[in-house]
């Protein structure tokens, strides 16, 4: 009896065993999002909210689909923080085939629990290039000069900051810090190949589910402890951008932003030159809180929004100074160096374009040299209208002036004045107007 009821209880603990690792299973899930631009605020704050959804929701890891050109240092060391604190173990995944993980994305790679690439891709070229006031892990271009001493001090100081910052990373995930170093100080670049062989990567897979396949039951070490891997067979769930990084991620572009701001000046301008408008007045306001809000998101270099600034001047200079084009000249040459140094950046992912610069600069220039001309020809015109339009105008005596009679001009009969006589049905021109009675004389 009692070798039944063990047995009984054995076979009853297997089937809820089986039960429970099947129930495991059927729940086995990996996060991924994709990151197919520049490194920016709105990543940042994408990436951290997949990150604690895949960590609340329980999922096996959270994987980043990554093709970058690089992005801003200060998005780039949140994401950092966020993935070595990060309580789900991250794949990042540098793919499809041409996709790279250039600048930014090195050490995005760099910080993951797992690095691996597609084939045909490629990552590297992590120098920083001096910012005045900001950073950017972009191209080779001064890294030179700071190692040899001839850059300057801010160059060399942001070259030593981020070498440490990303041997720091590399060290931490058991990865090659030298070759780490060299795509900081050499901007060196590599194959996914290259890149497999010089320990700077973990694998290389052809898809994501191959991926999870050759990952699966190995041991990762996150902040909270160690863990092991389960990611075969593992249901994918993608997060999709909602509509508000969407558009923090579009008016974040530097050539939408300078557009905002155009718009919301025109807007300004035009309500204050017509009040009552309204439309002017709401567009431009719009457009112009809109700019604000992605120029805090981008790093702006001030001197640039004065030149703009400072080319409008000139341009409203222009409509009341006779300088025969010259303040238009100088206002189209402010702008332009405004324009290309609105962006305190090197890459030419986070600056304006030339597309969008020069029809700006020339839409502007044509705006205030043709419309404000217009404005300002029509302000100093005779008037048209009233008594002062009747100036100049020529009519026909209807009952005799002597000094006062009646006259008809535009139609309307009015009560006249002049210093001679004046027979009726001749022809008189007016002079002048006093209330409701014109000045006359013999045309």
């Amino acid at each position: 009896m009692q070798l039944r009821t063990v047995l009984a209880l054995a076979l009853a603990a297997t089937i809820s065993g089986a039960g429970s690792a099947r129930a495991q299973t059927e729940d086995r899930h990996v996060v991924r999002i994709v990151v197919d631009g520049a490194i920016s605020p709105a990543s940042a704050e994408f990436i951290r909210d997949g990150i604690d959804e895949a960590a609340d929701g329980g999922a096996s890891a959270f994987v980043i689909v990554l093709d970058t050109p690089g992005g801003l240092v200060e998005s780039t060391r949140r994401i950092v923080q966020t993935m070595m604190a990060s309580r789900v173990p991250i794949i990042v995944y540098v793919a499809p085939s041409g996709a790279r993980a250039g600048s930014a994305g090195v050490f995005l790679t760099l910080a993951a629990h797992i690095a691996a690439m597609a084939p045909g891709t490629n990552i590297g070229a992590a120098t920083p290039v001096s910012m005045g006031g900001g950073g950017l892990p972009g191209g080779p271009a001064t890294a030179d000069s700071a190692i040899e001493g001839t850059g300057d001090a801010l160059d060399r100081k942001i070259l030593n900051d981020t070498v440490a910052f990303i041997r720091t990373i590399a060290e931490q995930r058991g990865r090659n810090a030298d070759w780490a170093e060299a795509a900081v100080t050499e901007g060196a670049s590599v194959t996914e190949t290259q890149a497999l062989e010089q320990d700077v990567i973990d694998l290389v897979s052809p898809t994501l589910p191959a991926l999870l396949e050759e990952i699966d039951g190995r041991p990762v070490e996150l902040a909270a402890g160690g863990t092991t891997l389960r990611t075969a067979g593992a249901e994918v769930r993608t997060i999709e951008k909602g509509i508000r990084f969407k558009i923090l991620d579009t008016i974040a572009n530097p050539n939408i932003a300078f557009i905002l701001m155009m718009i919301g000046i025109y807007g300004i301008f035009f309500e204050l030159m017509n009040p009552g408008a309204i439309l002017p007045g709401v567009v431009g306001g719009i457009s112009l809180l809109l700019a604000f809000f992605a120029l805090q998101a981008l790093p702006v270099n001030y001197a640039g929004v004065l030149l703009i600034l400072f080319s409008l001047i000139l341009f409203i200079a222009e409509v009341k100074v006779v300088s025969h084009g010259l303040l238009t000249v100088g206002g189209v040459i402010a702008f332009v160096l405004g324009a290309t140094m609105l962006f305190d950046t090197p890459g030419s992912f986070l600056r304006v374009s030339w597309s969008v610069i020069i029809p700006a600069a020339l839409l502007t220039a044509g705006f205030f040299a043709v419309v404000m001309g217009l404005a300002w020809r029509a302000w100093k015109a005779k008037p048209t209208t009233g008594r002062e339009g009747l100036v100049g105008e020529r009519g026909v005596v209807r009952r005799r002036i002597d000094p006062e009679g009646q006259v008809l001009v535009h139609g309307e009969l009015w009560r006249a004045r002049a210093d001679q006589p004046l027979d009726a049905g001749e022809k008189v021109e007016v002079v002048g107007a006093d209330g409701l009675t014109l000045e006359v004389r013999r045309a």
